[in-house]
C-alpha cells in the first residue's frame, strides 16, 4: 500500500489504497514508518533534502481501515497509542522540511497524518473533521489538541458533535492547513514548493522546526524562544550553507545551497 520514491532531493511518499480512500491498517502504518525510516536514512547521506506525503486517487486518507474489526476484540490502545502514536512522532521529527497534498477525506488517523506533517496544502474539495460520533467513538490522533489549538474549543465541540465536516477553503480561513488549491493544481503546486526547499539550506530549515516544535510542545515564552534562536544562529554560522548564503548575497548573485 505505501510507496515511496526518491529523486531530486526530494522523497515522495504515497499511499496507495484508492479503492478504500487509503485507509490504514496496523500492516499500513508498519510500512508507512518503513518509508520514513528509509527515507531519513537518506536524508542522513544528503539524498533527501524535502519529503511530500500524498494519497492516490480521490481521498487522502479516510482514517483507520476499520472494515474487519470487531469492537469487542478490538485492542484500540494497542493501535493507538502503540502504533499510531509512535508514527506520528517519527513523521514530525523527520529530519527535513516535510509537506502533504490532501485531497479529498483527511479524517482520523488521516488527519493525524497531516498534523504531523511540517506544510499541508489541501485541494477545495478537502474534507476535514470528526465522523466519529456516526461511529459511537471519539476524534483521535491528536484531533483534539489540533481542532482546540487552531479552532477554540466552541468550533471544536461543534464539529465533534455534528459529525459535520469542513471544506478545504475552510479549513485555510480558520487557519488550520496552510494553503487551498483547486483540486487539479494540488500535486504539481506541492511537488514543485518540495522541490524547491529541496535545494534551499536544509540545516536552517531544521532549526526552525526545532524551534516551532519546542514552541508548540513546550510553550516555551519570548525570551527563551530567542535565546534558542540565537543559539540556533550561532551554530548554523559554521556551516558551509551560512558562509555561502552571505557570499550569495555579497556577490549579487543566487546562492547554491548543498543542504
Amino acid at each position: 500500500m505505501i510507496e515511496l520514491s526518491i529523486a531530486d532531493g526530494v522523497a515522495e511518499v504515497v499511499l496507495n489504497a484508492p479503492e478504500k480512500m487509503n485507509a490504514v491498517d496496523e500492516a499500513a502504518l508498519a510500512e508507512l514508518s518503513d518509508a520514513y525510516t528509509q527515507a531519513a536514512r537518506a536524508a542522513g547521506e544528503g539524498r533527501v533534502r524535502a519529503l511530500l506525503l500524498r494519497g492516490e486517487g480521490r481521498g487522502f486518507c479516510a482514517g483507520r481501515d476499520i472494515s474487519g474489526v470487531v469492537p469487542a476484540d478490538d485492542d484500540v490502545l494497542g493501535y493507538l497509542g502503540g502504533k499510531v502514536q509512535p508514527l506520528l512522532r517519527q513523521m514530525s521529527d523527520f529530519p527535513a522540511p516535510t509537506f502533504a497534498a490532501v485531497q479529498g477525506p483527511c479524517l482520523g488517523v488521516g488527519l493525524g497524518l497531516a498534523i504531523a506533517t511540517d506544510v499541508v496544502y489541501v485541494a477545495e474539495n478537502a474534507k476535514i473533521g470528526s465522523p466519529f460520533a456516526n461511529l459511537g467513538a471519539t476524534l483521535d490522533s491528536g484531533g483534539h489538541w489540533f481542532f482546540t489549538e487552531r479552532l477554540g474549543a466552541h468550533r471544536t465541540l461543534d464539529l465533534i458533535y455534528t459529525a459535520e465536516l469542513i471544506g478545504g477553503a475552510e479549513a485555510v480561513r480558520s487557519g488550520l492547513f496552510s494553503r487551498a488549491l483547486p483540486a487539479d493544481e494540488l500535486l504539481e503546486t506541492t511537488r514543485a514548493t518540495a522541490a524547491r526547499v529541496a535545494t534551499g539550506a536544509t540545516g536552517a530549515f531544521r532549526a526552525s522546526k526545532e524551534l516551532v516544535a519546542s514552541i508548540r510542545d513546550r510553550r516555551i515564552g519570548l525570551w527563551e524562544s530567542m535565546a534558542q534562536e540565537n543559539q540556533a544562529q550561532a551554530d548554523l554560522c559554521a556551516s558551509a550553507d551560512y558562509a555561502e548564503g552571505f557570499k550569495a548575497f555579497q556577490e549579487k548573485r543566487k546562492p547554491v545551497f548543498n543542504g
